[in-house]
């Protein structure tokens, strides 16, 4: 008899105190039938954020939501590091903890990847049944644009580099991640680039990526240079 697939859902958050609470209920109601645990790491948010995670340990269980805080903001791809780092599962999820990437789509991942028997299924906001929606269009724009010349320059084999919901099969998580050196957001391209070059089977889901209702957006000018710089570098090392 198979093993049963387990799923490590990794979310990292900064003060996510508002929409943390709403994440976790709504993974609980569409993987009712799914063996999974969730791993938020917090980087010491000061909204409170680990207090309600607490609070729901009290309600799931301290082995279906695990808190694997640090003491300060230190980068997304050390937040996915840490948090795999105490991954159980076989099979390990990173999506954002802000509703911009809905639960609701995690069925179709796990599908996805049985049908398919794909190491990697990405969300993308760029093929047929996708969108992204709350976002103005000069924001649109900058992002339909940073992932075109991400495509012309890179070649990645997948519509959406710069997506960041994910599911990843844990060893070859675990191998991606030991080779990619970019911070920030940055990160996932890399990640995605790194996979594709070294022949992982990638397969697509399409999302609708809807704008974070509660909280502020982290993604500032310092982190589209950052961007600028990390397409650079991937374009000199893969």
């Amino acid at each position: 008899m198979a093993e049963r697939n387990k799923y490590s859902i990794i979310i990292p958050t900064y003060n996510e105190r508002l929409n943390i609470a709403l994440v976790v209920f709504l993974v609980f109601k569409h993987l009712w039938d799914v063996d999974f645990e969730i791993i938020v790491v917090d980087d010491g948010s000061p909204d409170g954020t680990q207090e309600v995670v607490k609070q729901l340990q009290q309600v799931y269980g301290e082995d279906r939501i695990l808190l694997r805080a640090r003491p300060k903001k230190l980068g997304l791809g050390t937040a996915y590091s840490h948090g795999l780092k105490h991954a159980s599962g076989n099979f390990v999820v990173i999506m954002d903890a802000d509703l911009s990437h809905h639960p609701t789509y995690l069925p179709s991942f796990i599908k996805k990847q049985l049908e398919t028997g794909a190491n990697i299924v990405t969300g993308t906001r760029y093929v047929k049944g996708g969108g992204v929606h709350g976002w103005n269009l000069m924001r649109k724009l900058t992002s339909r644009g940073a992932n075109v010349l991400a495509q012309t320059l890179l070649w990645p084999g997948v519509s959406d580099l710069t997506g960041s919901f994910r599911l990843y099969r844990k060893s070859v998580l675990e191998d991606i991640i030991s080779s990619c050196v970019s911070k920030g957001y940055v990160f996932q391209m890399e990640m995605i680039v790194r996979a594709s070059r070294k022949g992982y089977h990638i397969e697509e889901v399409p999302i609708s990526f809807v704008d974070r209702i509660y909280g502020s957006s982290k993604l500032g000018g310092s982190e589209i240079v950052e961007y600028l710089k990390g397409l650079a570098y991937l374009l000199v090392t893969t």
